[in-house]
């Protein structure tokens, strides 16, 4: 297997100015010299923590069973405690990497899915919707997949992950909300939420989806009833310490369903 860290800011030759994060773990099958070379999928992985810090179970534990289904995985360590532009600029930064070291890895350049989750979901938010000014570090993804994610800045937001974005400027707040940035330009989105989420109401995702069906964008929608936030991949793997909060059957077929619902977009081992 490849399994390296990539210094993105190193790898363009781009100072930090402060950036504490601009790192991309890559999880990639080695070439197979006994068969034919393989073209796979991408997924760019992109953990939550509120802008304030980059959750594991959100990185490796989704790594790993996308690299099982044939993918590609990179997952992105942006910086925290920090405002727009950085993350989004690093974030691009990761697209572009990939694209461009598409090769090396057996990457299909035209099929890059990213995937978000809670604070990790509003900025594959931004990145889904960047603009044409915001996209000269990188490229959108082909396809977005969403997991309880933040997206909107207003009244349902959650509040540290829209301040530290934010830089507590009001109104660059209100230009960060996703459901406001979406375009017909904006990759077809999977979208999932539980409706028992305390922490980042279920309204995120169905404003989201009401941005994309305005915009005419394709997208899927997955409420789940039961279950809380940061169920991850929803299996003891990346459950709390008792190992019940976050072991749901139910919520854990997300995963299945994303993975068919890529399928359907082209996003297969060739």
């Amino acid at each position: 297997m490849l399994h390296e860290t990539i210094d993105l800011y190193r790898e363009f030759s781009l100072p930090r100015e402060g950036a504490n994060g601009g790192k991309l773990t890559v999880f990639a099958r080695s070439p197979n010299p006994e068969n034919a070379p393989k073209l796979r999928p991408a997924a760019l992985v992109i953990p939550g923590g509120g802008y304030n810090m980059v959750s594991f179970r959100e990185g490796e534990p989704v790594a790993i069973p996308l690299l099982s289904a044939g993918y590609a995985v990179f997952v992105l360590e942006y910086s925290v405690r920090c405002a727009y532009p950085v993350p989004l600029d690093e974030a691009l930064l990761a697209m572009r990497y990939i694209r461009e070291n598409a090769a090396r890895f057996g990457v299909d350049k035209g099929h890059v899915a990213a995937f978000g989750f809670s604070a990790g979901g509003h900025l594959l938010g931004l990145l889904a919707t960047a603009t044409r000014e915001e996209l000269h570090l990188g490229s959108r993804p082909d396809a977005a997949v969403f997991g309880y994610s933040v997206v909107s800045t207003g009244p349902f937001t959650h509040e540290d992950t829209a301040a530290t974005i934010s830089g507590g400027d009001e109104a660059l707040r209100a230009a960060l909300s996703v459901e406001k940035r979406v375009t017909e330009d904006t990759p077809p989105c999977f979208i999932w939420h539980t409706m028992q989420d305390g922490l980042v109401p279920v309204e995120n995702s169905l404003l989201l989806a009401a941005a994309c069906r305005k915009a005419g964008v394709p997208f899927a929608l997955h409420i789940f009833e039961q279950g809380g936030h940061g169920l991850s991949t929803a299996t003891v793997e990346t459950a709390d310490y008792a190992g019940a909060a976050g072991d749901n059957a139910n919520v854990r077929a997300w995963l299945d369903l994303a993975l068919a619902w890529l399928k359907l977009r082209g996003f297969t081992v060739v």
